[in-house]
């Protein structure tokens, strides 16, 4: 089985990912591990390589790519990307969100950043990809239709959110 799994920064898309892996025992993949492959492939760090993958269209397509080849290669795998949903061949399709308060508290705790300036990095970085996505896939981030789940995060721990999955794909 292939599921993806995706959601905006802070929504606790890897976190889920790992749990359930752990929970199906297969493994799975992250879009921002693939990301730093490519960097390090071209002998940037990561955030040199972030700023080249902002005017060079090819990087985003080259990532989309690689998910979906890595996804064919597998029978049972968990993808987790904010657009891994619509260029992987999956079985099950899940997205995950939380409101921007929630997500930028995770993020500020996580980075060890104040509120303040994590709220201001994720509103900027979140515009940015929107018209990013737009502009070279055509796909508009906020439209779910493609998702076999969507679910707010912000009442539930990994493992209950795991479940939650994995209580969905027994009723499919």
């Amino acid at each position: 089985m292939i599921i993806t799994i995706g959601g905006l920064a802070g929504s606790g898309t890897t976190t889920a990912a790992e749990v359930l892996s752990k929970e199906l025992d297969i493994p799975f993949i992250s879009a921002g591990s693939i990301f730093r492959d490519m960097a390090e492939e071209r002998g940037m760090s990561l955030l040199e390589f972030s700023k080249f993958a902002e005017d060079n269209t090819a990087i985003d397509i080259e990532l989309d790519k690689r998910q979906a080849e890595i996804a064919k290669k597998s029978e049972n795998l968990i993808v987790e990307g904010r657009l891994s949903a619509f260029f992987v061949e999956a079985d099950f399709r899940v997205w995950l969100l939380a409101p921007l308060d929630t997500r930028v508290e995770r993020i500020a705790n996580r980075e060890s950043k104040s509120l303040e300036i994590a709220k201001q990095e994720v509103e900027i970085r979140e515009e940015s990809e929107a018209l990013r996505y737009l502009d070279i896939h055509n796909i508009d981030i906020n439209n779910f239709d493609i998702y076999d789940l969507v679910l707010n995060t912000k009442r539930f721990n990994p493992e209950n959110i795991s479940k939650i999955i994995l209580t969905t794909l027994k009723v499919i």
